[in-house]
C-alpha cells in the first residue's frame, strides 16, 4: 500500500458536518440547475453506509475534499454552476486533463471540488457511461467498490471504505442497494489489468479487515465472506478472447498505470 496517512487522520464532528453540509449545498443547486453530479470518494461511502459510516471517524478516515462525478457534455454548466456558489476553478487542471477533469476551491474556505467528467482515469479507467442515473445522489454500488479497488498502489482509507460498503451491502445482480457483483465481473472479463488489481486488492482487504480492532469478530468474518464470494463469481465469469492473450503475458508487463495526482 502507498502511504497510509492519507486521507487518515483526527477529524472531530464539526469538522466532518463542515464537510457534509457543503455537500448537501452543492447537490440542491446542482439538482436545481438541472445538473448531473454524482458523489464519488468518502462522502459516498459515508452516505450509502447508515450503518457502518460511523467506521469512518472510529478508524481515523478523514474527509479531504468533495468528489463527483459528471458529464463531459456538461462541462460548462458545472463551471458556471461553481462559480455562482463561490467556487474558482483551477484552470490548468481542466487542460492538463484534456477536458476529464476540474478542480474548483472555494473562495472563503480550504474546501475544494474535483469534478471527474465521464469516467474515473487512474491506475485504470472506470467509465461512468450511461451509469449516473443508475442511482443517486451517489454513483451506483459497483462502481464506488471499483473506484476503489482499481487503486493499484491502494492506501489505508480506500481499504476502510470498501470495509464499510462490504459490511453494509449485499452482493447481487442488481443496483439497488446491492453492490453489483455480476456488473463487475463482466467488466472484468474483457480487462485483464482491471482484473488483476481488482482481485490483488479484495485479497488486500480481506487480510486487513482482520486487522482492525474496531471490528468483531462476526464482520470480520462477513468481510471475508464478501470477499471469497466476489473472488468466486469473477473467476466464474466467461473470460473474453482478449483476456485470455494478457493473461498468458501476465506480470511480465506492467498492467496499469502510475499516477500522478494533480493537487
Amino acid at each position: 500500500m502507498t502511504d497510509s496517512s492519507i486521507g487518515m487522520g483526527a477529524q472531530d464532528q464539526a469538522e466532518r458536518d463542515k464537510f457534509e453540509n457543503e455537500l448537501k449545498r452543492i447537490l440542491d443547486a446542482s439538482e436545481e440547475n438541472g445538473i448531473t453530479l454524482r458523489v464519488i470518494g468518502s462522502l459516498a461511502f459515508q452516505m450509502h453506509c447508515p450503518k457502518y459510516g460511523y467506521l469512518q471517524a472510529a478508524m481515523g478516515r478523514a474527509y479531504t475534499d468533495i468528489d463527483f462525478a459528471g458529464y463531459r457534455k456538461q462541462a460548462r454548466l458545472v463551471k458556471e454552476l461553481m462559480q455562482k456558489i463561490d467556487y474558482e476553478e483551477q484552470k490548468e487542471v481542466f487542460i492538463v486533463s484534456e477536458g476529464d477533469r476540474s478542480i474548483f476551491h472555494h473562495l472563503h474556505s480550504s474546501l475544494y471540488v474535483d469534478v471527474f467528467y465521464d469516467k474515473l482515469d487512474f491506475s485504470h479507467v472506470i467509465s461512468w457511461n450511461d451509469r449516473l442515473e443508475v442511482d443517486n445522489p451517489t454513483i451506483p454500488l459497483a462502481e464506488l467498490l471499483l473506484e476503489k479497488m482499481q487503486i493499484y498502489q491502494i492506501n489505508e482509507k480506500d481499504i476502510i471504505d470498501t470495509i464499510m460498503l462490504l459490511l453494509e451491502h449485499p452482493l447481487g445482480d442488481s443496483d439497488e442497494e446491492v453492490i453489483n457483483i455480476e456488473r463487475i465481473a463482466q467488466l472484468l472479463a474483457k480487462d485483464w489489468g482491471l482484473w488483476r488489481t481488482t482481485t490483488m486488492n479484495l485479497d488486500k482487504v480481506k487480510q486487513m479487515a482482520g486487522q482492525y480492532s474496531q471490528l468483531n469478530e462476526s464482520e470480520q468474518a462477513h468481510i471475508a465472506d464478501q470477499v471469497d464470494r466476489s473472488l468466486s463469481k469473477i473467476e466464474a465469469e466467461p473470460k473474453s478472447r482478449g483476456w485470455k492473450l494478457r493473461a498468458r503475458v501476465g506480470d511480465r508487463v506492467k498492467w496499469y498505470k502510475d499516477v500522478d495526482e494533480v493537487s
